[in-house]
């Protein structure tokens, strides 16, 4: 199972493996504390892309569309395959962001791609 939560709320049992999907640390957030398994920065938006959208809702289809396209490059499908790994191997794993947009950011597209394979 993928699921994504605010890296902010405190760790829980059920999170099973924590991979944190920021290309940016989260402010104001200890390594302690954030109690990541993982963290694949790689994964995350490109910087262009981040800046362009900055979590506008009405930009979310398009930059859905924009982040696909950039998780087709090699170096990605080998993170993703990375990410379904760790989801057969520790049944649950919870990918991690820092927007305080819950509904609209890189996890949330994220988990739909790999919900769909």
């Amino acid at each position: 199972m993928i699921q994504v939560k605010r890296i902010y709320l405190p760790p829980q049992e059920g999170d099973g493996y924590r991979i944190l999907v920021d290309r940016l640390w989260p402010r104001g957030l200890s390594k302690e504390e954030a109690r990541i398994d993982l963290w694949l920065k790689e994964i995350g938006p490109s910087n262009e892309l981040r800046k362009w959208f900055g979590h506008n809702d009405k930009k979310w289809i398009e930059f859905k569309k924009k982040y696909r396209k950039e998780l087709e490059e090699e170096t990605k499908q080998v993170l993703l395959h990375k990410i379904a790994r760790f989801e057969k191997e520790k049944g649950t794993v919870t990918l991690l962001f820092s927007a305080k947009n819950t509904d609209h950011n890189n996890a949330v597209a994220l988990s739909e791609l790999l919900n769909e394979a």
